[in-house]
């Protein structure tokens, strides 16, 4: 039986790791539980939960920045922002869903080490955008910090970029310092008609670089939209100035060739979380869910071979750059025919699929050979005897 530590403070954690280090005993790092799913399966001699290193420490909204925990619930975080009329810019993905876990229950810290952006990525940037700072434990149990509570606080290596996304693997989190931004007073969607892929892709690039200043692009094919094929441009920020965006975006891009209409306020939000969290996939257990990333200009390609060579659906998102795809398990899509089809400088994720699927399969992009000696030896740096979550990603 796996021993199960929940530690409550940043030195119980080093005093935790430095025991297992010392006995060489390997370590699963595990927030709320929202995202083990997602991953390679792994099996260690013990499991360490940081949901005791919880709470909000630092709120300056005036200086947009806060501090909190790792084990934090993402929803408290997020509900002292928007009593500020503040938000998390990278909308993180709940995918619970999606992974067959619980909803609602996700940690900053398990989004720290996922990296996992919603579509306004396209223009916010991802989650390793917005971290200031980060204070860790590494796989020798040491303590240290990087980063700071300002944006140009870094002299040398870019630490809390590197260690977003690093899935557990590099160190555990115990407190992460991020920058927030004003939520926007107003929403609304321009929903595109009729659009196949190659339009919709067009129209979402001309949108995403002119002056509409949309914050989402997305594109969903009529056997996952009511309604036929569709493209969803959203828009965000004042009233006046969201309207006078919209007009142009009607009127500039989108012209009197394409049927558009527009969805508001909820209904505009409903549509988005839908599309963030995945939700056209869920409840669809046994299935493989891959996120494949491209240049835009690749994507209505790459969706013509995939109909072609497989019996998946997929749907588009961040304008182009990200495909959902979604394949019945067992099925005969292994992940070397599904990197086979990526144009150059692709890289295909499995999200989510069964455990043994996972096991399996490459769950993230193989390295070229240089790169993959690099990272070995960042990883050796961080943890020496590789006892942190131990295979998660290789």
């Amino acid at each position: 039986m796996v021993e199960t530590i929940r530690v409550t403070s940043e030195a119980m954690a080093a005093e935790t790791i430095a025991s297992a280090y010392a006995q060489g005993r390997s370590v699963e790092i595990a927030g709320r539980g929202s995202k083990w799913p997602f991953g390679r399966p792994i099996h260690t001699d013990m499991r360490l939960e940081t949901t005791g290193l919880a709470g909000i420490t630092l709120y300056e909204p005036a200086e947009l920045v806060m501090r909190a925990g790792a084990g934090t619930p993402l929803e408290e975080i997020e509900a002292a922002l928007a009593a500020n009329g503040q938000m998390l810019a990278f909308e993180p993905r709940d995918l619970g869903g999606l992974l067959g876990t619980t909803e609602g229950t996700q940690s900053i810290g398990g989004v720290v080490a996922t990296n996992l952006a919603g579509p306004r990525r396209c223009v916010a940037g991802a989650v390793r955008d917005h971290v200031l700072g980060l204070r860790a434990v590494n796989g020798r149990g040491e303590v240290f910090k990087t980063g700071g509570r300002v944006v140009k606080n870094v002299t040398g290596y870019d630490l809390c970029k590197l260690l977003t996304g690093s899935f557990g693997t590099l160190a555990v989190f115990t407190e992460v310092t991020f920058k927030v931004l004003p939520a926007p007073e107003t929403e609304e969607t321009v929903v595109l008609h009729g659009v196949d892929a190659e339009t919709a892709v067009r129209l979402m690039g001309r949108a995403l670089g002119s002056a509409a200043d949309i914050s989402g692009a997305a594109w969903m094919p009529a056997a996952l939209a009511e309604g036929g094929d569709r493209a969803f441009l959203r828009l965000e920020g004042f009233g006046p100035s969201v309207k006078a965006r919209r007009r142009y975006l009607m009127e500039t891009i989108v012209g009197g060739t394409v049927e558009a209409t527009v969805v508001e306020a909820e209904e505009s939000h409903s549509l988005w979380r839908n599309i963030r969290d995945v939700r056209v996939f869920h409840g669809r257990w046994g299935q493989v869910v891959w996120k494949l990333a491209v240049r835009p200009s690749d994507a209505p390609a790459l969706l013509q071979r995939l109909g072609e060579q497989t019996d998946g659906e997929a749907f588009i998102d961040g304008g182009g750059a990200f495909l959902w795809l979604s394949l019945p398990c067992p099925g005969d899509a292994p992940a070397g025919l599904i990197r086979g089809l990526l144009p150059d400088g692709g890289h295909a994720t499995l999200v989510a699929g069964p455990e043994a699927e996972r096991a399996a399969q490459a769950v993230f992009q193989p390295l070229p050979a240089p790169l993959a000696a690099l990272e070995a030896r960042v990883k050796a740096s961080f943890d020496p005897k590789s006892i942190l979550n131990p295979g998660r990603m290789a």
